[in-house]
This record gives C-alpha cells, sequence and structure tokens, in this order.
C-alpha cells in the first residue's frame, strides 16, 4: 500500500462541486494558503464561485481582517475549470457534487483516471455511504469523507470519515489539514448523517411531524426550541435553510440504514419537495420568503394574527404560587418583579420563609450584577408573602403549583386547591410531562385548569409552553397567555400530550446520543464537541443530561415512550444503568463525566 501524501504536501487541493458549500471550502483553502483548484460542468458556476470569493474577501479587507496584498493573495490561488482532468496534480480532492450516488460513485471512477496513485479523495456527503463510494475506486484505501458544515468559512466542525477500507494514514493527513485550516476535526465511523447530522435531522424529522399533525403552529414550534433550547434557529426555519429537499434524501437514507421510524421522513417533507417548495432556494417551504434565496419571511396565510384574537380574559390582580423549589420560587419571583402580588405556599411556614429568603439571594445577586436596584429588589420581595398552607389562596385570581413531578401529588394538591380558590380562580400547572387533564379531573372545575409550563432558571428562561386540555375554557386559555405577556414571558400553545413542544423533540435526541454511545459509534466528548461547533447547540447532549439530571431525563423518556409506544423512543438502557447505579450527572457528582465534588 502506497503512503498517502504527508499533510506538508496537501498543498494542492482540487474541490469539485462549487455550489454553496463547495465555493465556502474553496475560500477556506485558499484563505490557509493552499492552491485550489475549483472545478465545476457549469461555466456559470465557476463564475459565481470566483464573484462570491472576490466579494468576500473585500469584506474582510473592509473590515480589516485581511489587507489588500493578502486579499490579492488569496484570489490568485483560487483557479477555476470546467474540466475533471484539471484535477490532475491534486494532491488532495474534496467532492461536493449533488447527494446522489450514481452521480458520486461515476466521479470517483473518472478520478481513478485522472489523479495520481497517492492522491487522497475525500467525499463531502452528509447522507450518503462512503465505505458504498469507496469500494467503486481503485484504491478504496484513500477515500474517505470530510464533511463540513455550512457555511465553511464560520463553521469549525468538520467530520472526519472513515470507512472500514480507510487507511490511517490518510486520516491522519486529512485531519491535520482541517487542524491547520483552523476547524476543529472530529473522528466518526461511517454511518448515515455520522454524528452532527445524525442527531439533528431525526429532531428536525420530529418536529415536521409535529407541525403536520396540527399539534402546533410552525412559529410556537421555532419559537419553542429557541427559548426553551437556546438553539439558534427553530428546527422548521432550518429545514427551510437546509433544503426541504435535502433533508428528505438525509432521512431517506438515515432510515434505510436504521430502520427506525423517528427517521422515516415525514410525509410532509416529500409533499413540500414534489411541490417544489423547498425552503429558502425556491422561495417557500415551511414559511413563505420575500424571494427565492431571501431570508426574509413574509406574512401568509398561515402567519397568525398580530394581537391574536383571543377573546376575554379573567381579571388577575394577585397570584398564589404552591411549593418551596428551586422553581416554585424562581415562578414566583417572576410575578412579583411585574408586579403582582405574590402568597407563596408550602407544607409548613418554615419552608414558605425559607423560600422567600431564596428568592431574597436571587434579587440580591440581580443587584450585584446592575440588573435590578436595591430599591426594585426591596419592592419586589415586600410583593412576596409567605404562607404555610393553601388556605392563603383564598382570595388569588390565578394558582400555580411547582410541586414533585408525580400525578398522585399533584392531584391532592389540585383537590386542595379546588376547596381553597375562589370561584373564576385560574389553576394552573407547571407540570413537564404528566396529563394536565388528569390534574383537572381531580377538581370540581376542570374547565378552570391549564398548563402553565415555566423552564428553569423561571426568571432567566422566556418560554411558558401554554397547554390546552380538551376541558380548558376559552377566557382561561386567554388569561394565561395575557398573563405571560405580562410577565414578560413567551407563551407558546400546544395540547396536552406528553412533552407538549420542547421536551417531546429535546429527549429523543438526546436518548438517540446516548445509543450512539452504546453502539461505540463515537465518544461522549466527540458527540458533544459535534453538537456545539456543527449545529450551534449552547451544550452538547452529554453536557445537558448531566445538567437537566440522569434521573430526570430517564422519567421523561419513559414518559414519551408510554405515551406514543414508538420503540425509537425506548430509554437507552446505558441510561437506565447509569440512573440504577445512582449516577444522576452534576447533583451526585457524576453522570456521564465526573465532577469535583464541592
Amino acid at each position: 500500500m502506497d503512503r498517502p501524501s504527508s499533510q506538508s504536501t496537501l498543498q494542492t487541493i482540487a474541490v469539485v462541486g462549487l455550489g454553496t458549500m463547495g465555493t465556502g471550502i474553496a475560500e477556506v483553502l485558499a484563505r490557509a494558503g493552499r492552491e485550489v483548484i475549483g472545478i465545476d460542468i457549469s461555466d456559470t458556476a465557476t463564475r459565481r464561485a470566483t464573484a462570491a470569493l472576490a466579494a468576500a474577501t473585500a469584506r474582510s479587507v473592509t473590515r480589516e481582517r485581511l489587507t489588500e496584498q493578502e486579499r490579492e493573495g488569496v484570489l490568485a490561488r483560487f483557479r477555476t475549470f470546467t474540466e475533471l482532468s484539471a484535477a490532475a496534480d491534486a494532491d488532495l480532492v474534496i467532492e461536493v457534487v449533488p447527494e446522489n450516488y450514481e452521480i458520486k460513485q461515476r466521479l470517483f471512477r473518472e478520478l481513478d483516471a485522472i489523479v495520481r496513485p497517492d492522491t487522497i479523495l475525500a467525499t463531502g456527503t452528509n447522507a450518503l455511504s462512503v465505505t458504498r463510494m469507496a469500494a467503486e475506486s481503485q484504491r478504496p484505501e484513500r477515500v474517505l469523507g470530510l464533511h463540513f458544515f455550512n457555511p465553511a468559512p464560520a463553521m469549525k466542525l468538520v467530520e472526519v470519515v472513515s470507512s472500514v477500507l480507510t487507511a490511517p494514514p490518510a486520516v491522519e493527513a486529512v485531519t491535520e489539514l482541517a487542524r491547520e485550516l483552523g476547524k476543529e476535526p472530529v473522528a466518526v465511523g461511517d454511518r448515515p448523517g455520522f454524528v452532527a447530522d445524525g442527531l439533528l435531522f431525526g429532531y428536525l424529522n420530529q418536529a415536521a411531524a409535529m407541525y403536520e399533525s396540527k399539534y402546533a403552529s410552525r412559529e410556537d414550534i421555532d419559537a419553542a426550541m429557541r427559548l426553551g433550547c437556546g438553539l439558534p434557529m427553530g428546527p422548521l426555519a432550518l429545514l427551510d435553510l437546509i433544503g426541504v429537499d435535502t433533508a428528505r434524501t438525509v432521512l431517506e437514507a438515515m432510515y434505510a440504514s436504521s430502520g427506525d421510524r423517528l427517521h422515516a421522513p415525514a410525509p410532509i417533507l416529500g409533499h413540500l419537495a414534489e411541490a417544489g417548495l423547498t425552503g429558502q432556494k425556491s422561495g417557500r417551504g415551511f414559511y413563505t420568503y420575500e424571494a427565492p434565496g431571501s431570508t426574509v419571511v413574509v406574512r401568509d396565510l398561515q402567519t397568525p394574527l398580530d394581537g391574536t384574537l383571543l377573546g376575554a380574559s379573567r381579571p388577575v390582580s394577585s397570584v398564589g404560587v404552591a411549593g418551596s423549589g428551586t422553581m416554585a420560587s424562581g415562578i414566583a419571583q417572576v410575578f412579583a418583579q411585574a408586579g403582582y402580588p405574590v402568597v407563596l405556599a408550602a407544607r409548613s411556614q418554615e419552608k414558605a420563609d425559607a423560600a422567600k429568603a431564596a428568592i431574597s439571594k436571587s434579587l440580591g445577586r440581580a443587584v450585584s450584577k446592575g440588573r435590578l436596584t436595591e430599591e426594585a429588589a426591596a419592592h419586589t420581595l415586600g410583593l412576596i408573602t409567605p404562607a404555610g398552607s393553601l388556605d392563603a389562596f383564598a382570595d388569588v385570581d390565578l394558582a400555580v403549583e411547582a410541586v414533585a413531578e408525580d400525578l398522585a401529588v399533584k392531584q391532592e394538591l389540585f383537590a386542595g386547591l379546588d376547596k381553597v380558590c375562589k370561584p373564576g380562580a385560574v389553576l394552573a400547572t407547571t407540570t413537564s410531562s404528566l396529563p394536565v387533564i388528569a390534574v383537572a379531573r381531580a377538581t370540581s372545575r376542570p374547565h378552570d385548569v391549564i398548563g402553565m409550563h415555566f423552564f428553569n432558571p423561571a426568571p432567566a428562561m422566556k418560554l411558558v409552553e401554554v397547554v390546552r386540555t380538551v376541558l380548558t375554557a376559552d377566557d382561561v386559555h386567554a388569561t394565561v397567555r395575557e398573563v405571560c405577556v405580562k410577565v414578560r414571558k413567551h407563551p407558546v400553545d400546544c395540547g396536552d400530550r406528553a412533552g407538549f413542544i420542547v421536551n417531546a423533540l429535546l429527549f429523543p435526541y438526546l436518548n438517540n446520543a446516548i445509543k450512539m454511545v452504546e453502539q461505540h459509534y463515537a465518544g461522549i466528548d466527540e458527540i458533544d464537541a459535534a453538537m456545539k461547533l456543527g449545529g450551534g447547540y449552547p451544550m452538547g447532549p452529554f453536557e445537558l443530561l448531566d445538567v437537566v439530571g440522569l434521573d430526570v431525563s430517564l422519567a421523561i423518556e419513559k414518559v414519551l415512550h408510554q405515551e406514543f409506544r414508538d420503540p425509537g423512543l425506548a430509554p437507552s438502557a446505558l441510561l437506565e444503568h447509569l440512573v440504577a447505579a445512582g449516577c444522576l450527572g452534576r447533583k451526585t457528582g457524576r453522570g456521564f463525566r465526573e465532577y469535583a465534588r464541592r
């Protein structure tokens, strides 16, 4: 077996396919001092790529990131051709042609007859089998995957994909190249979607199916995932950016490999793609855009009316919060900071006083960080009255419970609220996974009961999932929506089913990440890095699992599996084993990682 080019000789690199991704990769290489041979069968594509590089480097000069002399050097290192024979002298060829086996395999056969024996051939696929493409080459040991993320100049992640045929020196050479380009290479095996897209597209598919079922509006699904998980984009907007047709192709490949129903493309993806509604590039997908290629969303028939017509609401001048934990004290703080008098009731006066003391500390931290004045903090604290029983809720207009996530406990509490609260009071549960209707039925007035799911920490997180049951009165729904706005939260509407929006989309993604580790496909560090660098996630899945708590995560996954009965939602065995061993995450000092004891 010939040794592949060492990293120092990967100087001349051919990029085949000068669409958005190919042009971006060419820019990264040229800026890093490589000689770049851009190849596309379309003269228009080559001219567009040259113009794009000229424009990008001109912006860099204006922003003083490049000198004019450096810009001239970058442009001189990028040459374009329409014939594949131009790749003859390349040390590395990166193909970024359409995601189609026939096209890519034909390209690899043609390259075999053109390039040197020591040239490394890389596919930029994010969905197709690298092994299958390598098998078509005369030198399969020199074929691997080099998956950049869009936009290539900005995104740090590069997945380096080995097949069972790939020679380790070839992997080492391109891995070193990726580092020299200022990228973060992550080594992964050959399976559809690799790590980042393998996790991302399952989540996007579920979001599309959720929208298709009319469970929630596109705006609410996207807002929920942005505000509830800190994601840079909502899933439906991201599908439009990626291309609905591209997403469908990736999912088809994933489903063919896994057989997992979570990867079976939602029918709406096929309907949109076949209608030519492929997202931003066509001007319409899940959303409608100003023009093809535009990122500006415009109103269409599905856009909610401004100042949604919810009808009459009930007056709310005082609020009761039941509970003494972090969530209860956080919610009480939110209402008090918005000017509502709050009764904070716990199982004893001592617990209620302790909860108010926790709020005082929270407000003190806000003052020390300059987010709040001492006068405002004192006023907020003065609006909170701690109480040792629910009897103190006799005059509140809105009662919000934030007690243990246990159905029997919540039902008992709501039976108590039913006896204590005045007629017409709105009763809200903050459950994140239990059926709201089961809580409502513990009262004689289920029409007054609604879900009001805050996210932790409540003072900081902007999202509230507003969960209507089949019995919730219209004016109760209108009241809670109105109150959310008054306390400066973003309400999203959803129906009464397990996980609501955020957890129903988040936890299958987390579960799939654990299954990747179980199958020895990738390590937790690689997966966390891939999702942060490739998906723009604020935390990797294993970081997040350890923060949330593995016991909490397992409980939510069990509820989702029980409700939807999908085998793909069955909690991973590794998660169950860790919970059984008492490894619950940061709170116990060990979960997927170990943490220093404080």
